[in-house]
């Protein structure tokens, strides 16, 4: 099982205030970008790179550069608020979307929405805040293979061991970087202890 948390004394205090309800929108969206920035440097370590020769002030210098485009993959709505660091880190960037949205009463994910730039070799990080179920992940992972990726990781920031099963048993390839695992579900499919519903705490809705 590929899962990796991060392990940051600052992500441990960023987390802490983003699952205090009395934290307003304005200090969560901050919060997030924070967390959303270790885990954008977290999810991208193992990038591919190949070799440049380029001309430091001194003399020739023979670095190293990104070998692959990369591609970020938001699910609408919640996975815009992990977006502006993956922006600010790497500029070049492209974006896709998928739209998901979560059937309340029966916690399945419905399509409404899905544009995606050419995928072929390139390596894709499907993002959204919460792995609850794993519905929706795997269903944006299937999507986005479907459309020529064959490097995919998946980000998150807080995930649940339901989740990760149901991720990991569609699609076992697929690495899951999140900032906080956390204990189960409840009834209503919500994480325990978890932060509520990310994308009305992100928005004040």
């Amino acid at each position: 099982m590929s899962l990796h948390v991060l392990q940051h004394p600052f992500a441990a205090h960023i987390m802490t205030h983003l699952r205090d309800k009395s934290t307003k929108p304005a200090t969560f969206r901050t919060l997030a970008y924070q967390v959303g920035l270790l885990l954008a440097i977290e999810a991208t370590r193992n990038l591919a790179t190949k070799e440049k020769v380029i001309e430091t002030p001194l003399e020739p210098h023979t670095g190293q550069v990104l070998a692959r485009p990369l591609v970020v993959v938001p699910i609408l709505r919640a996975g815009l608020g992990m977006m502006q660091p993956f922006l600010d880190l790497f500029p070049d960037v492209s974006v896709g979307y998928v739209g998901l949205e979560r059937d309340h009463e029966t916690a399945v994910a419905r399509s409404y929405y899905c544009k995606l730039p050419p995928l072929a070799g390139t390596r894709v990080l499907v993002v959204d805040p919460m792995l609850a179920t794993g519905g929706s992940a795997a269903q944006a992972i299937t999507v986005v293979k479907g459309a020529g990726a064959r490097e995919v990781s998946f980000v998150c920031i807080v995930s649940s061991p339901e989740g990760v099963e149901t991720v990991h048993a569609e699609h076992p390839d697929v690495p899951i970087f999140t900032a906080a695992h956390d204990r189960e579900l409840n009834n209503s499919k919500y994480i325990l202890p978890g932060l509520g519903d990310f994308g009305d705490r992100l928005y004040g809705t």
